[in-house]
């Protein structure tokens, strides 16, 4: 017989497993926003208090803010792009809030074998049941510093690379 606690974190871990799928979906239907060049669809899986930090360093704050800014780039500087995106890594801090790590870039033609952005979402589940992205952070990878970085100071090198 399972104790109430054991009960509880066998029904957190299948959640977990739910939550893994939900969240991989949203990132899925992020891609497909970006390939439609769908603004509206795009801004529609971020909170509507959510932040957005792109690998410029520009901060939009709020879905409106998100929406319109790629609503801008659909038809200026990434129009006819499509969005790469490879999930490392998600994390849970509750049944209700996850962070995923990734790798994504943006492309013309072929997909890039190498995707030259690291990427943060903190994801959250919302009251209607559904996980959106409450923050989103994008910063380019400077593979050549990093190397030298590494040679310089070997200590450097992330646990997962050695």
């Amino acid at each position: 017989m399972q104790s109430s606690a054991e009960r509880n974190h066998l029904e957190y871990l299948m959640d977990t497993t739910h939550g893994r799928h939900a969240i991989s979906t949203v990132i899925a239907a992020l891609v497909e926003a970006w390939r439609l060049h769908d603004a509206d669809a795009y801004g529609e899986l971020f909170t509507a208090d959510a932040t957005y930090t792109t690998f410029l360093g520009t901060h939009y704050r709020g879905r409106s803010d998100i929406t319109e800014s790629h609503r801008t780039l659909f038809s200026g500087f990434v129009k006819g792009t499509r969005l790469a995106d490879e999930i490392l890594d998600i994390r849970f801090f509750g049944p209700d809030t996850a962070v995923v790590t990734g790798r994504g870039d943006t492309y013309r033609g072929k997909q890039p074998k190498k995707l030259s952005k690291v990427q943060t979402y903190t994801m959250v589940r919302e009251a209607d049941g559904q996980w959106r992205i409450a923050a989103f952070q994008n910063t380019k990878s400077k593979p050549l510093m990093e190397n030298i970085s590494f040679r310089v100071a070997p200590g450097l090198v992330p646990a997962a690379q050695q």
